[in-house]
């Protein structure tokens, strides 16, 4: 382990299962001092525990709700005086047609998905410009910037709006020495999948993947943590593909060579 964050005061929102735990796990690992929200207070706290830390890096927070994610980084500013890093993965994915979707569903979903990281970035920037120096970081998807699947217009919509924002502000705030990325995870295999999704259909998914498999929190984990390390210092204002390839074929007859002639 390299410990590439030795020091590094990180906010990371939506931890508690999945992706989110993987990315705890990980930051934790490389050396970060690490403070957490969720709004699943039972999970977030057995993670806390899990990755040796104490409660009161624990946070309860709705990230739809911009008072939690602006007191949160204020109790990380006033506890450790900086915020180097800020990662904003809390989302949600509902499956509803359009034609059976209500507005304050839709609001609901691009609330968690898409005014968080706008929220959670004007909580964290004062600082960080202060400092001349930060990482943001979002959690994006293929879903909507490059693929969808029908039920998830919500979904795909705000993780589209998330892409477009890292552009915005890694542009806004190339000047302060802020990094703004993301990374666009393929279909991973976490507990929501799994209770989810049937195993018939996860099959599928994984019959879809050029390298065999479904991607790991892990897979995403290692990417958040590149991006927030000095080794990303000079990248900004775009998103890493973490999906095994699922996004490269034309269709998936091209996955099978027997097909080809």
């Amino acid at each position: 382990m390299t410990r590439r964050l030795d020091g590094k005061i990180a906010i990371l929102i939506g931890a508690a299962l999945g992706i989110g735990k993987g990315i705890a796990a990980k930051l934790v690992a490389e050396g970060a001092e690490l403070v957490v929200g969720d709004r699943n207070v039972e999970a977030g706290l057995a993670t806390i525990k899990e990755l040796g830390l104490q409660e009161d890096r624990f946070f309860a927070v709705d990230a739809s709700q911009e008072i939690d994610l602006e007191q949160l980084a204020a109790i990380v500013l006033g506890r450790f005086g900086r915020i180097d890093i800020l990662v904003q993965n809390a989302g949600i994915y509902p499956f509803s047609l359009i034609g059976d979707t209500s507005v304050a569903q839709w609001d609901h979903v691009l609330a968690v998905n898409l005014r968080s990281a706008f929220v959670a970035t004007r909580a964290c920037l004062a600082p960080m410009k202060a400092q001349n120096q930060g990482r943001m970081i979002f959690t994006s998807s293929i879903t909507g910037p490059r693929v969808v699947s029908h039920g998830l217009a919500a979904y795909a919509s705000a993780k589209a709006g998330i892409n477009g924002f890292i552009k915005a502000a890694a542009l806004e705030f190339a000047a302060h020495g802020i990094t703004v990325n993301g990374v666009e995870p393929g279909n991973i295999l976490t507990e929501g999948l799994q209770s989810d999704r049937s195993p018939e259909f996860i099959e599928s998914m994984h019959r879809s993947i050029p390298m065999g498999r479904l991607g790991l929190p892990s897979d995403i984990a290692n990417a958040v943590a590149f991006l927030a390390s000095e080794e990303a210092s000079y990248i900004t204002g775009t998103t890493i593909i973490v999906d095994g390839g699922q996004t490269l074929p034309e269709s998936k007859d091209f996955l099978d060579p027997a097909t080809w002639h």
